[in-house]
């Protein structure tokens, strides 16, 4: 029955599509006897090409296609916007034939043009990475030029999701704009555009994410569409787009989420025993104030979709506030709030959520004052509450947070847990290549490691191997893929008594010391274990972590 109901629409497309060219003939035919014109219908005809009348070029400026020619006559098709220059001009350049010219339709004057000059096949290469990209580079970068905007969009974003990317720069330079893609953490150059192409694509991504093409003011928009290339091939985006005015023009930076719901899981996130402990103890009590906290690009938004997707079930009801919503998960209410409304949008609107009696409440990130009071008292009235935050540490966070509520002595009652994270390539065991680190180089190692909690077993160093990228043809750069660094910033009674202090008399350094001393592995510490167990390298480590 299906099958019939799409054979049926394709045949009324068909019948449309042929009735509208007729009803073109039929008006540029009653045309041409308005303008005393010989009219041809070419939609039915045969066509012969001349090539070597006139060039590709003067074809389409002039707006005229040879119908006929031979040693004494040529005749020109043209069109209503054919100029009587352009007639006059073409008598006198050919003066030994008997020139004559014949209406035909827009339509018609197209389909010779295609068969005059075909449309070039478009070739996408598939972007991979090396030391030396240069031809590759030139290709795409000749193949961004051809094609139309839509199609660039969409090749950009499959080849992000293929190369497992996360976001695409688009940047003004002074004679081009550069393009480049962030995998594991670090940004490749991969074509650059011109000037004119790229007002094409802006012009595309603000018509797609709803932003102004030309303005003063940095803005925030999303992509969530289907786009059909010239290839035929479907690409579904779901971006969120952040554009700035820069010296050169305006830059665009797309984040890229994966619409893949089985990445966002605990079991995936690489946790270790005790982190999971953590995290399993928000799910078994969901109340207080949960902070999920990193730099930009550090993994939150994974973590923290991971931890809602957990408590997700028929008993809890769960509401979030997002700008924009990343991911749509069934079950959730999931509320977006308008961008230009952040400072105000999110704290009067937690203020309503928290009316409709939720469970869990997770807000997309705590950027002022009046939402983190308002997180906060929601998290001392019962409700879980999870949330992102800009912060160096998880200690710092803590501080943060104390800044911005000013003295409430029931906010250590209202934290449950802040986890700190970084982002580190990890080190492709095909490919790694062991050293033996020298004494300068253990010393160092040894100054982390005493200073981890007690308890915590350090690792001997006597005759440790650390391990090196190395390289492949397939592996240029000797990592895949990405891992996370972790520090879990727990309330425990020495926190707690710290964060019930005047806020001047709490600093990161005595709150980070406490919680070292009560059990906190810092940032720094798992990458140094996780360099010991040749997962990563201590140069990724210490250019994340610092």
């Amino acid at each position: 029955m299906i099958l019939l109901v799409l054979c049926t629409l394709t045949v009324i497309i068909v019948l449309m599509s042929q009735d509208a060219r007729r009803d073109e003939e039929r008006a540029t035919q009653r045309r041409a006897q308005v303008l005393g014109l010989t009219f041809v219908d070419t939609s039915n005809s045969d066509k012969p090409l001349y090539k070597d009348i006139l060039r590709i070029d003067e074809l389409r400026q002039l707006r005229v296609i040879p119908l006929y020619a031979d040693a004494h006559n040529i005749n020109f098709g043209i069109t209503n916007n054919t100029s009587q220059q352009t007639m006059k001009s073409l008598r006198s350049r050919f003066l030994d034939q008997r020139v004559s010219f014949n209406l035909i339709s827009e339509t018609g004057f197209r389909d010779y043009i295609r068969l005059y000059d075909p449309p070039k096949q478009v070739i996408y290469q598939d972007i991979k990475f090396s030391g030396e990209n240069n031809d590759l580079f030139t290709q795409v970068t000749q193949t961004l030029e051809q094609v139309l905007a839509d199609d660039i969009l969409a090749y950009l974003v499959k080849q992000t999701y293929e190369l497992k990317g996360s976001d695409i720069h688009l940047e003004c330079q002074k004679n081009n704009v550069r393009i480049r893609m962030r995998v594991d953490g670090v940004l490749h150059p991969i074509a650059v555009l011109s000037y004119e192409k790229y007002s094409q694509l802006l012009s595309s991504i603000a018509i797609a994410a709803n932003v102004s093409k030309n303005t003063n003011d940095a803005q925030t928009g999303h992509i969530n569409k289907t786009y059909k290339m010239a290839t035929g091939e479907q690409v579904t985006t779901n971006l969120r787009v952040e554009t700035v005015p820069t010296v050169y023009g305006q830059d665009v930076v797309m984040r890229l989420f994966n619409l893949n719901m089985e990445l966002l899981n605990l079991d995936k996130l690489g946790l270790s025993e005790s982190e999971r402990a953590a995290v399993d103890d928000v799910i078994r009590h969901p109340t207080g104030l949960v902070l999920i906290v990193g730099p930009t690009g550090s993994g939150k938004t994974t973590t923290l979709y991971s931890l809602i997707n957990t408590l997700n079930s028929p008993e809890r009801k769960i509401i979030t506030l997002e700008d924009p919503v990343e991911y749509f998960l069934s079950g959730i209410v999931q509320i977006p709030v308008a961008g230009d409304e952040n400072k105000l949008g999110f704290a009067e609107k937690l203020r309503a959520v928290l009316r409709l009696d939720p469970d869990v409440v997770m807000i997309g990130e705590i950027r002022d004052q009046d939402t983190a009071r308002t997180g906060l008292q929601a998290a001392l009235t019962g409700h879980l509450v999870l949330s992102t935050f800009h912060a160096g540490s998880a200690a710092a966070a803590l501080t943060r947070m104390l800044d911005a509520i000013g003295i409430n002595p029931l906010f250590s009652s209202a934290m449950h847990l802040v986890m700190a994270q970084r982002l580190v390539r990890r080190l492709d065991d095909t490919t790694k290549q062991p050293y033996q680190p020298d004494e300068a180089l253990k010393t160092q190692l040894k100054s982390v490691l005493d200073t981890m909690p007690p308890g915590v077993e350090r690792p001997n160093l006597d005759n440790v191997t650390l391990y090196k990228a190395g390289a492949s043809t397939d592996n240029p750069f000797g990592y895949k893929g990405q891992m996370a660094l972790r520090e879990q910033l727990l309330m425990t009674p020495g926190v707690q008594e710290i964060l019930r202090l005047p806020p001047n008399q709490v600093t990161t350094d005595i709150l980070e010391k406490k919680a070292i001393e009560d059990g906190m592995v810092t940032m720094l510490q798992d990458g140094i274990l996780k360099v010991l167990r040749g997962e990563t390298t201590l140069e990724e480590v210490y250019r994340v972590v610092g």
